[in-house]
């Protein structure tokens, strides 16, 4: 019987001939992220070795990233200190894939591992934040653990009682419409799964749309696979990831793809044609919760971001400057740019992009995740509302537990911020 890309990759990394939906199994890790939380991993880690006699040491340093995100610049001397004690560890242990607070080589963690070729397809890929799902954009089985099993990691190299899951095969084919992309295929999915109709299963895209999509949307929609309980969502490794690794990443190396075998067996298969798709918004409080725009247009909003791991790349930030260029933010309404790395944010720069959003009145941050959990640069006022391009909506998510946040595409976002009010971006000259 034929296998899925997931259980080929989980057969390899377990030193197995075959896997199948239900098998345990003990996978070696090809990388293992963290961020900030890295703090509590340390913490667990040298517990492991407690009573041991037995100095604490890293399996393998190389295969290790650690990207500070989600407080830069530190908001707090508590945070401020677990940073320190993070480049401290750092430096100790020999660990270079490192992003420290810094404008040339910093950024969000989920841009920063395809960005600087850290993934590869068919690589196991662990990481102590639930969005690591995000990396099966680049054909990896990549998921989010706790710091516990973090530590594990980090001692023994290999994940353990790594359940076998089970595979949905999406199907997207068709032309996106104008102003419609990859965010508006992603939520309308969710909306049609529900947040738990993906729970401890995988969600594998095909079809002639997901051939011709960029590396960019790839991300978005594998990014936010986990908002339908999802374990990750992969796209199989094709001339675009090639393509991507070779000319974004500078990877030199043969790159591999995975692909599922023909007979490989989906407990569901989910067919969408996007020809037909029109923008999508998910209401408070649930990113299950997803209308189409104009059911909620005119509603009138307090702040807009644009950024954040799922939409923060350069592709977005074009589509929102050349919505927004020439015309102005409305008054009454903050707009906040997070571009997701400081790549981005030099390109951006160079192409002009960056002034025709600050002309307009947007306020453009440094890279980072802050405002998208709500607790740093962005929180929400009482009883405000907010529209943005991040991954979820769950109440107080933006600092505040009596604001709203309802979740759009860069195009929405951007024709959002010229109104004041959520605003379909069609209909805007």
């Amino acid at each position: 019987m034929g296998m899925t890309v997931v259980e080929k990759i989980l057969a390899r990394a377990a030193g197995l001939p075959s896997v199948k939906v239900g098998d345990v199994v003990e996978p070696k890790v090809d990388l293992a992220m963290s961020h900030e939380n890295a703090a509590l991993v340390i913490n667990q880690f040298q517990e492991v070795f407690e009573g041991t006699g037995l100095a604490p040491k890293i399996w393998d340093p190389s295969r290790i990233a650690i990207i500070f995100d989600h407080r830069v610049p530190a908001e707090s001397p508590k945070t401020a200190t677990n940073q320190k004690k993070i480049r401290e560890f750092v430096a100790a242990h020999g660990i270079t894939k490192f992003h420290d607070v810094r404008g040339d080589v910093g950024g969000i963690c989920h841009q920063i591992l395809p960005e600087y070729g850290y993934v590869r397809p068919g690589f196991v890929v662990v990481g102590t934040d639930s969005h690591t799902t995000s990396h099966g954009a680049l054909g990896a089985f990549s998921f989010g653990i706790g710091a516990t099993e973090m530590a594990s990691v980090w001692s023994l190299g290999i994940a353990v009682n790594i359940e076998v899951p089970a595979t949905i095969k999406v199907v997207v084919k068709g032309e996106f419409p104008p102003m419609v992309g990859p965010k508006d295929l992603i939520l309308h999915l969710i909306g049609k799964l529900t947040a738990q109709g993906a729970n401890y299963k995988v969600l594998e895209f095909h079809g002639e749309t997901i051939r011709k999509m960029s590396t960019s949307g790839r991300i978005a929609i594998c990014n936010m696979s986990v908002e339908a309980g999802a374990t990750s969502g992969i796209v199989p490794g094709d001339e675009e990831t090639v393509r991507y690794l070779r000319e974004e990443a500078g990877v030199t190396e043969a790159i591999p793809c995975t692909t599922p075998d023909a007979d490989a067996t989906y407990c569901q298969t989910v067919e969408i044609d996007v020809s037909t798709l029109v923008p999508q918004i998910a209401c408070p409080h649930m990113v299950d919760h997803v209308k189409p725009v104009d059911a909620v247009a005119g509603t009138k909003v307090q702040q807009i971001v644009i950024g954040s791991c799922t939409n923060g790349r350069l592709d977005d930030l074009e589509i929102a400057a050349g919505i927004l260029r020439g015309k102005k933010v409305a008054e009454g309404t903050r707009m906040l740019v997070f571009p997701a790395s400081s790549k981005i944010f030099a390109k951006a720069l160079d192409r002009g992009i960056v002034h025709d959003l600050m002309k307009a009145g947007a306020v453009v941050m440094n890279s980072g995740c802050g405002p998208c959990l709500g607790v740093h640069e962005g929180a929400l006022g009482d009883h405000e509302v907010a529209l943005s391009t991040t991954n979820r909506n769950f109440k107080g998510r933006m600092g505040n537990p009596t604001g709203e946040v309802y979740l759009c595409s860069p195009a929405v976002a951007a024709a959002s911020a010229i109104t004041g009010a959520i605003t379909d971006p069609r209909t805007m000259n």
